[in-house]
């Protein structure tokens, strides 16, 4: 992960030597992973997994990631962005995702809704939990435990999409201490998970910052591979500034692919010889020699915005960066191969569902509301629906559901709204539009609130704020739910006072124990740490347990 530690991919080989007190040559540690060793073919017949150390479809096709890596939780409310990156010819998106130990956590509901918007875009989802990231060993042992425990969390969410997900345990475990440790820990982790039933093929990075620099993940994969009970395992490499030459991207690669290890490039990027970096065409020539993955990071949202594929999350605006990836001799648009399982096992299906039922109402509120349709039905299967808002001859997609209900939040109290739904079936068809709804969300309470709301301080990609209640009315507020909306592309990672809970730019917080109670004329002050954009606007407006406060 290049965000918000550009500076550690600068640091010479000789000054990591000197770090690490090892010996940094121009190659790497000789391999146990290299030497001959029978391979193991994976267990799994239906789903992603490996056999003979290649990722494989549930019908036995070979598959090779070609995509990007896409900041979710710390930008949520871009999920328009899988569709650009589906545009743009990726089959495969790594999602970033907290498991609530550094940033707030990606809930259930929010996961669930991730993956419906990767199956809906037809592109295979790598989830993965970013807060294992960099820490020392005994540290970062504790992290992949707890990155374990987070995914057999979301177990009834991840259960039966084998066949769409890959499970990233954790992100570039073992900064820049000796990584030695990584092993068993890994393997720990690894096995947490199958003896809790997961099936799904598990992705493992290398430690050094994913960059492997002591050649520890190299030397090891072996037995972490053998330990995994059902073999569907495939190990990251994370290439920047620590693989200089075309001699070492190939070597690298070369040792996983002899031993009937599999592998891909979980991470790269950057513009060419920018930090000392090597070419990154050299690394996507060399997946593409040896039929290998890779994901670029970043599609934007970078503290550093020269790694952005797309500038402030702008598909018309490509970076250099941007251009190499998709556009490039080995980039995606022209080696990239849609997942076979989106066309529903039927080749050439071109069949469109029906089309929904008329929506219906229920639980109206000021900023919210609940559709339900008749489900529509497919000569296939009916993987999703996307709901629209309809305003004259335009159409804005508010929603994706899997089931025929959901919630659409973020609306303005008093307002007209009308809304329809679209079915999707596996192969990407889309039906016809249903018919429309009609809906006006309720007039906002009156409230007895004020709010002050200031950020105390900025930074580059971050900042602190603060936000102060006061209790305007006649009787104590016992118990409270603050909302507002970010329009800036802010998310709170950090929060004291109270809990936050963010979708999009929409944001609840509730109280903690101890801001529960305002008395009359009384205040008490939450504050937060969060990520911004190029601009860091304040809210326009909050509600208190529903009902309007006023600013200042």
């Amino acid at each position: 992960m290049r965000r918000a530690r550009s500076t550690s991919r600068t640091i010479t080989r000789t000054l990591l030597a000197a770090l690490l007190g090892t010996a940094v040559t121009l190659g790497f540690l000789t391999p146990a992973a290299a030497q001959a060793a029978p391979p193991r073919p994976g267990t799994l017949a239906t789903g992603l997994h490996i056999s003979n150390g290649r990722l494989l479809e549930g019908n036995g096709n070979d598959f090779v990631m070609r995509g990007v890596n896409h900041a979710h939780t710390w930008y949520p409310g871009e999920t328009q962005s899988l569709a650009d990156v589906k545009a743009f010819g990726a089959n495969t998106v790594r999602v970033v995702l907290s498991d609530g130990h550094r940033w707030t956590e990606n809930s259930a509901q929010d996961v669930a809704n991730v993956i419906a918007q990767c199956k809906a875009n037809r592109l295979i989802c790598v989830l993965e939990v970013h807060d294992t990231t960099g820490y020392g060993e005994e540290a970062a042992a504790g992290t992949l435990d707890h990155a374990a425990d987070y995914w057999i969390g979301l177990k009834d969410v991840l259960e039966g999409e084998e066949d769409y997900i890959i499970v990233n345990i954790g992100n570039e475990p073992w900064g820049n201490t000796n990584p030695e440790g990584w092993t068993a820990p890994t393997i720990a982790a690894v096995k947490k998970l199958r003896d809790a039933g997961f099936q799904h093929t598990i992705m493992v990075d290398a430690p050094n910052w994913g960059q492997d620099w002591q050649g520890v993940m190299r030397a090891n994969a072996r037995s972490v591979y053998d330990a995994d009970p059902t073999g569907n395992l495939i190990f990251s490499i994370h290439m920047y500034s620590v693989f200089d030459t075309a001699a070492e991207i190939t070597d690298y690669l070369n040792a996983f692919v002899a031993a009937k290890l599999p592998i891909l490039i979980g991470e790269f990027g950057g513009p060419a010889d920018q930090w000392g970096d090597p070419d990154e065409d050299t690394m996507m020539a060399t997946a593409q020699q040896l039929k290998l993955g890779y994901l670029a990071w970043s599609w934007s949202g970078n503290t550093d915005p020269i790694l952005d594929l797309a500038i402030d999350f702008d598909p018309s605006r490509l970076s250099s960066w941007g251009q190499r990836i998709f556009n490039g001799p080995n980039g995606i648009v022209q080696t990239s191969k849609e997942a076979t399982v989106f066309g529903g096992g039927t080749p050439g299906d071109t069949q469109a569902p029906t089309a929904p039922g008329t929506p219906t109402v229920s639980a109206v509120t000021a900023t919210s509301v609940t559709l339900g349709w008749g489900a529509a039905t497919d000569n296939v299967g009916v993987t999703g629906y996307d709901v629209v808002r309809v305003s004259g001859g335009s159409e804005t997609t508010v929603a994706a559901a899997t089931a025929n209900s959901v919630t659409v939040t973020g609306l303005t109290a008093a307002t007209p709204y009308t809304f329809a739904v679209y079915a999707r079936d596996a192969a990407g068809n889309r039906s016809a539009r249903s018919a429309t709804v009609n809906v006006t969300t309720a007039s906002a309470p009156t409230g007895t609130c004020a709010v002050a709301y200031r950020a105390v301080n900025e930074w580059q990609g971050g900042f602190q704020g603060e936000i102060t209640i006061r209790n305007t009315g006649t009787s104590p507020v016992n118990g409270w739910t603050l909302a507002f909306a970010f329009t800036g592309g802010q998310t709170i990672t950090n929060m004291w006072g109270g809990a936050p809970t963010q979708n999009g730019g929409s944001v609840s917080v509730a109280a903690a124990s101890y801001t529960s109670t305002i008395s009359v004329g009384g205040s008490v002050t939450v504050g937060f740490i969060g990520a911004k954009g190029a601009t860091n606007p304040a809210p326009a407006a909050f509600t208190l347990n529903g009902a309007p406060c006023t600013t200042s």
